[in-house]
């Protein structure tokens, strides 16, 4: 998950700045902070991102961001958390101007007719250590829907100083492999490979008590 670090630097000029910088991380790895509720999806903090090869040269990434979604807990039941996630497609970012188009045309996520990929869970499964999950979701691309299965881990809850008012936040980063043809995105394979690996991190946040 290194590479997701790496990449919410590069984001990091589009979040608003604190008016008073914290003097210690407000959040940590500890499941007490959690509080029972429902939480919407922080849009500055939550990315998905996706890794192909190029014509077997090398790999290269990009970023899926400004999403928004809920999140609905509770700590005493974990495994009765339900997510829901929407993310605009047109919110793709690569490093190349051009390649961001190519991406939004039919033959690949055909944005103008499919705006938003969508992931809703069925189901959450909790480690023993009660730190990670497997969470069974249905994932929508393209207006297909696939079953996929999360890898998730908590990775953080606590108060968020904000100015406009302090914010209870969670967490997570997760990991799952899809194949693109499952979802009618088929151009370039197998010159590119049909399955694509997904890293996520995402951050739930909601006015604190």
């Amino acid at each position: 998950m290194r590479r997701i670090f790496a990449a919410s630097v590069l984001f990091a000029a589009a979040v608003p700045v604190l008016a008073q910088m914290p003097t210690s991380p407000p959040g940590a790895k500890d499941k007490s902070r959690v509080a029972a509720g429902t939480y919407t999806v922080d849009p500055h903090h939550t990315q998905v991102l996706f890794e192909v090869n190029h014509l077997g040269f090398n790999n290269y990434f990009g970023i899926f961001g400004s999403p928004t979604g809920s999140l609905t807990i509770d700590p005493a039941k974990p495994s009765a958390a339900k997510v829901e996630i929407s993310i605009p497609l047109s919110a793709l970012v690569t490093t190349s101007a051009a390649l961001n188009e190519h991406l939004m045309k039919p033959e690949f996520f055909d944005s103008a007719k499919f705006p938003n990929a969508t992931f809703k869970s069925t189901s959450v499964a909790i480690d023993k250590d009660g730190d990670g999950a497997k969470i069974t979701g249905d994932l929508t691309i393209k207006g297909v829907t696939k079953p996929v299965v999360l890898d998730a881990e908590f990775t953080g809850a606590g108060i968020m100083p904000n100015p406009a008012g302090k914010k209870a936040t969670i967490g997570f980063k997760a990991e799952t492999k899809i194949k693109r043809s499952d979802f009618g995105v088929s151009y370039g394979i197998p010159l590119v490979p049909d399955e694509v690996p997904l890293e996520i991190t995402v951050a739930f946040e909601r006015p604190a008590a």
